[in-house]
């Protein structure tokens, strides 16, 4: 199949859900941004980025081909849904298992860990292209497409009530959603353009500085390492926070050199953080610093003991014990079940 990638629409973050009026609001999920086309005859699925997903979800390939009824381009998110009935929620971790190169550990862990695929928006049917069509046209001609379509293939929900919305960006975390989408009803699909809007968690925390990373450039800090003290008095890497500007960079290495650990002969100490299937070829090594100072940062959520994404530096607190930054401090999600979030 032949196929000529759409880029995907994409989101500028906004703190507050806008307000009612031409617009629709849906949950926004947490997994693999995915284009699906199908010709009626072959799958391929597109990333956000330059890869092509498709031979990672052999499940999810074949479910298209056996359910799409007509040729189709379909905009969605892969996620993997873990957990029992009634606490079910999205598995970010399995879901980066499945980006394997081995085809044998492909097979299995689509057994093990099958994915799931969640459609929310058209962009072309049968001949038809749709992508000069207004989202409201898009999203009732999806609705009929997937009318019929059963799991694990599913159709986002939608909602123009800005306060079920509300609803959805508190509750829907529990199931390991990662907050709200506003598209506006009249606007065309713009690939590569942010013309939506995104409402995501933001909380902060207290974390100690462990280290940091020399920018790519070779010059200047790149990002920083940051830690919590767990239950049992042991500090534990939870993340990195990085985007400084080329002037802070350089500036961040020479208000940090007090900190630096370094051996007998006066030579900085380096450290290595655990290498992932994203990281195989980056250098994961790092400057060690001394655990003293303490930063606040802005984060989103937390996955199992690490910060989901990147956090975002927001100021130094010296008035605070780096002994006193623990797990503890971090907001509890009240649990929510995906099942209810896909129905």
């Amino acid at each position: 199949m032949d196929v000529t990638a759409i880029e995907p629409m994409l989101a500028k973050a906004v703190t507050t859900i806008p307000p009612e009026g031409g617009v629709s609001y849906e949950p926004k999920w947490d997994g693999f941004r995915a284009i699906v086309y199908w010709d009626g005859t072959t799958v391929s699925i597109g990333s956000r980025g330059a890869k092509w997903l498709t031979r990672y979800f052999p499940e999810l390939v074949a479910e298209f081909e056996r359910q799409l009824p007509e040729p189709c381009v379909i905009d969605g998110e892969i996620v993997v849904r873990q957990g029992p009935e009634g606490s079910e929620r999205l598995d970010w971790e399995a879901l980066s298992q499945r980006i394997h190169p081995a085809d044998s550990r492909i097979t299995k862990l689509s057994g093990e860990t099958p994915a799931a695929f969640v459609a929310f928006d058209l962009l072309s049917l049968g001949n038809r292209s749709l992508l000069d069509e207004p989202f409201s046209e898009r999203r009732r001609a999806l609705e009929t497409l997937f009318a019929p379509i059963t799991a694990p293939l599913h159709l986002t929900q939608t909602t123009t009530d800005r306060e079920l919305a509300e609803r959805w960006l508190v509750e829907f975390e529990g199931a390991g959603l990662d907050g709200v989408v506003t598209k506006p009803l009249d606007e065309r699909y713009a690939p590569g353009k942010r013309v939506m809007f995104k409402t995501k968690h933001a909380r902060t925390a207290d974390v100690v500085l462990l280290g940091y990373r020399i920018h790519k450039s070779g010059s200047g800090v790149g990002s920083l390492l940051v830690g919590l003290y767990g239950s049992d008095g042991v500090l534990h890497n939870v993340g990195g926070a990085s985007a400084f500007t080329d002037k802070k960079r350089l500036e961040l290495v020479d208000e940090l050199a007090p900190l630096v650990v370094r051996d007998e002969s006066g030579e900085a100490v380096k450290g290595a953080t655990d290498r992932s299937r994203f990281s195989a070829s980056k250098d994961v090594s790092f400057v060690r610093l001394e655990p003293t100072r303490v930063l606040e940062v802005k984060y989103d959520q937390l996955e199992g003991a690490r910060f989901r994404h990147s956090v975002q530096f927001f100021r130094w607190r010296p008035d605070r014990d780096a002994t006193s930054c623990t797990f503890d401090q971090l907001e509890k999600v009240a649990g929510y079940d995906l099942g209810g979030v896909l129905t």
